[in-house]
Formats: structure tokens, sequence, C-alpha cells
């Protein structure tokens, strides 16, 4: 499965940027979208800027992706405490 994520344009160089979410920065190519400009929100597949966002749009993709990151990490601490729970059973049976 592939995910795109939308990232904001703090720096521009032509067909190289860096783009930012969450604190974090990564390279970007934006051969693709030409037109782009510092503060311009971009979805990126395998580190290419595929597609322009508006703002609005960009904020909403990224709370759903945190959601996602949210429900996730609720499914993993369940797993976690019902193997703990197991751990501590009286397994004489």
């Amino acid at each position: 499965m592939c995910l795109a994520v939308p990232l904001k344009l703090v720096f521009v160089n032509g067909n190289d940027a860096i783009g930012e979410v969450g604190g974090i920065q990564r390279e970007v190519s934006v051969m693709m979208t030409p037109d782009v400009k510092v503060g311009d929100y971009v979805i990126v597949h395998a580190g290419f800027a595929i597609q322009v966002l508006d703002q609005k749009e960009a904020e909403e993709n990224l709370e759903l992706l945190r959601q996602i990151g949210d429900t996730a990490e609720q499914i993993r601490e369940d797993v976690r405490s019902r193997r703990a729970g197991r751990g501590t059973e009286d397994k004489r049976g």
C-alpha cells in the first residue's frame, strides 16, 4: 500500500524543495508541480510533489492521518494490555 502525505513547502529552489509536517522536514522534488512556492501545501509520494493542495484540504488530510495514527496506537495498547493480562493469570488450569 502506498501513502501520499501533505507537506508544507518551507524552501523551494528550482525543482528541489523542502517540505515540513509535524516539525519533520524532507527533501522533495517539485518537478511535477513547477509553479509551487514557499508556503504551498503539496501531496508528496515517493519524494515527489504530485499535487498542490489548499491549506484547508491539507489540514483535513493531516487530521485524518492523525486520527488513523491515534487509532493504531490505541489498538497496539489494547493488544499489549491483553498480552500482559495473560502473563499474570494462574496457569494451573
